[in-house]
Parts: C-alpha cells; structure tokens; sequence
C-alpha cells in the first residue's frame, strides 16, 4: 500500500498517519524526519540540505527527491508506505511521480482529509502547550486538571505564536493556494479520495482504513 496523506494543518493528519502505518505495516515518511535523519547522520545529501537550513533558505526539490529516493530504497519501504505531507506542489508531485514510476512503486491512492475552516481554527487555537516538557493539551478537547499547568511536569501551558488566530488564517490561505493545483494533478489520475475528517479519532480512522481497504 502506498499512500499520500492531503489536509490542511489541523486536519489531524499526523494522529492518522501512525494508525495507518501500523495498520498495515508500512512506513510513515515525512520530509521533516527525513532531513533531520540526513542531517544528523552527516550524508551527503545531509550536508547539501544543511547549508541551506544554516542560511534560512528552504531546501531545493532535487535535495529532498534525493533523500526520498534513498529512503524508499530501504527494506521497510519496499511493501509500501505512507507520505504525510509531502508532496506541497505540483512541481514536487511531477518528481516524485517521476521517482516513483522508475522504482516500480506506483502511488496507489491520494487521501484528502476534509475539514472546514472554523474547526481547523478551532482546534489550533486550543492548543497549549508546556514551556517544560513539551506536552500538548486542549481547552476544550484535552484540558488540564488544573487550568494552565501541566499535569506531567507541573510547568506552564502556553499558546505557541503559531497557534494564534491570525497564524492560523494565514497558514490556511498558503495551505490553500499551494494544494489545490496539487488536489486537481492527482484527481486527474484518478487516485484522489477524500474523507470526512470531522469526528473522533476513532471513527475518521475507521473511514479512513475503509478506503484503502477498497484499493488495497
């Protein structure tokens, strides 16, 4: 099974990922893991993304494709697996279809979790978390026993910057202006499918596992 996981941030796609991978035995690939791996190991490939981590800059397609391709190349990767998160754009989808195609490992269905705006905004701005050990919480989902302290480590619950309203929006309207020529290249081949990610975890990961049980 080889998956790509579409949704906006707050769509609930990396609770998801972990289901969908331990479902059926495949691995969860995200760029972010990738290059930190690349990087702390010090490949080549690590050292290139580096230089251009240091400057602030992002780091180049061909470098990320680089690392995609070593790391499908892997045992793990060889009966399947599970991108989160990747590809962001058309350009990037053309490269790894590219990259796909000539390692025989074909995508086979392209999630799209639906949400609408205001329980994405909702369920970010809700979020606090601990300035001492990083534990995540929700004013309304996940609340602490005792309001703005964590119960693990007893430090301070705090809204991130990025978990503003007005982060929020903005992440979303970037969201939206650079997926949806990425949604419109995988309908036209057939593999998009959406779901309704609105709901508890349980029952999105029971539609979700429905899917892919279809084209599996």
């Amino acid at each position: 099974m080889r998956v790509i996981l579409l949704g906006p941030p707050g769509a609930g796609k990396g609770t998801q990922a972990g289901r969908i991978a331990e479902t059926f035995g495949i691995p969860h690939i995200s760029t972010g893991d990738i290059l930190r791996a690349n990087v702390r190991a010090g490949t080549e490939l690590g050292t290139k993304a580096r230089s251009f981590m240091d400057a602030g800059d992002l780091v180049p397609d061909d470098v990320i494709l680089g690392m995609m391709g070593d790391r499908l190349g892997e045992d793990d990767a060889k009966d399947g697996f599970l991108f989160d998160g990747f590809p962001r754009t058309v350009p990037q989808a053309e490269a790894l279809e590219k990259l796909l195609i000539e390692s025989d490992q074909p995508i086979d269905v392209v999630l799209r979790m639906l949400v609408d705006t205001k329980e994405v905004v909702q369920r970010l701005t809700g979020r606090r978390t601990c300035t001492g050990c990083g534990a995540v919480y929700h004013v309304d989902y996940d609340p602490p026993q005792t309001d703005g302290v964590c119960g693990k480590c007893g430090g301070e619950l705090v809204q991130r910057d990025d978990d503003s309203e007005d982060v929020v929006l903005n992440r979303l309207e970037v969201y939206r202006r650079s997926t949806e020529p990425l949604e419109e290249f995988y309908w036209g081949r057939g593999l998009l499918r959406d779901v309704e990610a609105v709901g508890s975890v349980d029952d999105v990961g029971d539609r979700i596992i429905a899917i892919l049980r279809e084209v599996e």
